[in-house]
């Protein structure tokens, strides 16, 4: 499946400055996993040792917070749009 992915400032100078690539995958696991693989850069933005997503970063699919859909195993389709987005905290 092919899905746009959009990165957030913090990951772009490890992706050659783009804003929005275009990956592989039919599960958000496989899509980052594609992404890790082409800018391998991202990973310790992402990914927590054991390789799960880092718990400041929030992933959605089309809009939906993967936290309250299948998280990781979430379905993807051709034309999905992954967005990664890191939490931000402040008071």
């Amino acid at each position: 499946m092919a899905v746009t992915v959009r990165l957030p400032t913090v990951l772009r100078p490890h992706a050659n400055g783009q804003s929005r690539v275009a990956a592989e995958g039919s599960t958000v696991a496989e899509a980052v996993s594609w992404l890790v693989g082409e800018f391998p850069g991202i990973a310790p933005n992402l990914l927590a040792d054991d390789g799960s997503l880092h718990r400041f970063v929030n992933v959605y699919v089309n809009d939906e917070d993967v936290r309250y859909l299948s998280q990781m195993d979430t379905a993807l389709s051709d034309g999905d749009e992954l967005s990664i987005l890191p939490a931000v905290a402040g008071g």
